[in-house]
């Protein structure tokens, strides 16, 4: 069975879409945008370091809400608005992620909504 999951302290979806999802053992995170705690309609200050931060603790507490942590993750999906910002986006995730990193994908694309630098999505197994 499929089961929503809607965790604490995670904006509510800007679209028709969970925050993530369960199915059996796995666990799906929808992509995340680097959302301002304070209004989820604007974004964390700073680059994309900042927005890369920003969008692993939202997915770490997507993950949390159903038992997981960072170290389950098995695949990510990364999305540029500037293939330029890997090498910053690059040192978040590598002190984020602890070794045997995820399986990944980076995506260079033209825009992100509301104007983010970097958004992530992810799969999990618990």
């Amino acid at each position: 069975m499929k089961y929503a999951i809607n965790a604490q302290g995670v904006p509510d979806a800007i679209g028709p879409y969970s925050q993530g999802t369960t199915a059996g053992r796995l666990v799906f995170a929808s992509g995340q945008l680097p959302v301002s705690p304070d209004d989820p309609r604007a974004l964390v200050p700073g680059g994309a370091s900042e927005q890369a931060e920003r969008v692993i603790d939202l997915i770490e507490a997507i993950l949390a809400e159903v038992g997981c942590t960072l170290s389950d993750v098995a695949q990510t999906t990364l999305y540029l608005a500037r293939l330029s910002d890997l090498d910053a986006v690059n040192e978040v995730y590598a002190r984020r992620f602890s070794s045997p990193a995820p399986a990944r994908a980076v995506i260079g694309v033209a825009e992100l909504p509301l104007g983010a630098l970097v958004e992530m999505d992810c799969v999990a197994c618990r």
